[in-house]
């Protein structure tokens, strides 16, 4: 325990936390000076005024406008200065710069020599006018298009995913590249990272990229320094810094692993031992992903160099990490990726249109259940309609406060037709939406404002896949271990649970 705490008050995140305290208490004493200057009271009076207006006519969710609204009335003088510090996520002319010389290879990448789209395309068109219509959606606003000659495999669990992981490592023969939001050390790590430096040895490149507040309390600070040592190529996304700052909030979330161009993987897991039941946190712990194999793998080495390359502030030669293998077909497989820099919510709007268009059934399991109007309304609308809608959430959560939002809004659901239940042995952490049989979406997008606004996402469409078969079947057996949430358990719980989720909700977006 000694241990533990000195580690603590020794690491990069508790003095990163002293100086932005110091910080905040130099506003304090600032804004204490400040109510005795009537000049200074008008000033930030003023900005306050010119950052709700600005709030307003900005294109952004009506609940992000209202959270921030509630803090623009509650602290009328101080709440533009929150807003500057916390409230905006622009670039700076030369990143932003840098951000879309990227976008316009990525899309000459997308579109070039033989791995035009124009085909699978048309024959998903084919297959499903609808379905080609949002395949059709996702391909023009992320630039991902859909893909045939892919090969796919579903993981109903951490603990399978990670074999296979380690088996196809091994067979790397030119390169590896890995993006995850979290790595931990312990025992998935330490057999991933020893299967790396032997690659290495071996002459094969290993590109690591992770999330550096996502990974804080799992690996220890500067870990990035020790894993250059060793002969990797890391990154750790958007460092933390000891200074107030509103671009902390977006986040790299997305889950990539792509070997030799020919084999990539995606879903909801993270490279630490919790993932695969190796260690248990909240119960056991319920996650999936997917492998592909062949052309689809393209979409997923690409948006791994893309935020490589915005990172290091180099460009790469995209072109030489293409596939080199086409595997036989299985369904239409359209991996995608979403950014919290630009104005378009991709993968909200994806799983809305899968709502929208289901006549039959959606099944959606997700750790977090903090809607918008949008999506909520989406939701009512199909189950009004005689959809069957059902979401599976984690009867233990990993944030208590996430979780009475997540509760606070089962109610406009269950009211609507919406099912709604409780995963009883632990944590569910899987991110799928299953359809009618024909389209499923896995990947690492949480039904919640900092995935839809904040972070760095991506995800996988499956069309007419034999994985939506999967995803179905599998969330079929996560069902009969959950417990059903009725009307009356979400009115009979205590008034502190309520107050406190309707309070939280409030705050939601700006959780």
């Amino acid at each position: 325990m000694f241990r533990k705490l000195l580690k603590f008050f020794t690491g990069r995140l508790f003095i990163s936390l002293v100086l932005i305290s110091l910080q905040i208490a130099i506003l304090i004493n600032i804004f204490g000076f400040a109510q005795n200057d009537a000049l200074w009271i008008q000033f930030l009076s003023g900005l306050s005024i010119m950052m709700a207006l600005v709030v307003v006519v900005r294109d952004l969710n009506p609940a992000y406008k209202i959270g921030w609204m509630l803090i623009f009335m509650t602290i009328p003088v101080y709440g533009g200065l929150f807003y500057i510090l916390f409230g905006t996520r622009g670039l700076n002319a030369r990143l932003r710069a840098r951000l879309e010389r990227l976008d316009e290879l990525n899309q000459r990448g997308m579109a070039g020599g033989a791995y035009s789209n124009l085909l699978p395309m048309k024959a998903l068109a084919a297959y499903s006018r609808t379905l080609a219509r949002q395949a059709q959606y996702i391909a023009h606003i992320s630039s991902y298009p859909v893909w045939g000659n892919t090969e796919v495999e579903y993981f109903a669990s951490g603990e399978d995913w990670i074999k296979d992981v380690l088996v196809e490592l091994r067979k790397a023969k030119s390169f590896i590249f890995l993006e995850f939001f979290i790595i931990g050390e312990g025992e998935v790590w330490d057999s991933v990272l020893a299967v790396l430096l032997e690659k290495r040895m071996q002459g094969v490149r290993v590109c690591l990229m992770y999330d550096d507040v996502g990974s804080i309390f799992d690996i220890p600070s500067h870990y990035d320094r020790k894993l250059r040592s060793l002969g990797l190529e890391v990154v750790a996304f958007n460092p933390l810094k000891a200074h107030l700052n509103s671009r902390s909030n977006s986040r790299d979330h997305r889950k990539v692993l792509v070997i030799d161009g020919n084999v990539g993987y995606t879903g909801g897991m993270n490279i630490a031992d919790e993932y695969a039941n190796r260690k248990i946190r909240f119960g056991h712990w319920k996650d999936t992903a997917v492998k592909l194999r062949g052309d689809a793998v393209w979409s997923l080495t690409q948006m791994f160099l893309q935020l490589w390359a915005f990172s290091i502030g180099q460009p790469m030669d995209y072109y030489a990490y293409r596939p080199t293998i086409t595997c036989k077909t299985d369904g239409f497989v359209q991996p995608f990726a979403d950014n919290p820099l630009d104005n378009e919510n991709v993968a909200e709007n994806a799983y809305i249109q899968i709502i929208s268009m289901a006549k039959k059934y959606v099944w959606i399991t997700t750790p977090y259940l903090i809607l918008d109007n949008e999506m909520l309304t989406a939701l009512k609308i199909a189950a009004q309609s005689g959809v069957d809608v059902r979401i599976i959430t984690p009867h233990k959560p990993d944030k208590w406060y996430v979780f009475a939002v997540t509760r606070e809004n089962y109610r406009p659901l269950l009211e609507s037709g919406v099912k709604i239940y409780e995963y009883i042995p632990g944590f569910l952490h899987a991110k799928m939406f299953v359809s009618d049989d024909r389209v499923a979406i896995i990947g690492t997008i949480n039904m919640d404002y900092r995935s839809f606004y904040l972070h760095f996402e991506n995800g996988v469409a499956f069309y007419g896949s034999s994985v939506v078969q999967k995803v179905h079947d599998d969330i079929r057996k996560t069902l009969d271990v959950s417990r059903l949430i009725t009307l009356d358990f979400v009115k009979n719980r205590s008034w502190i649970k309520k107050l406190a989720g309707m309070v939280l909700k409030l705050a939601a977006p700006l959780l």
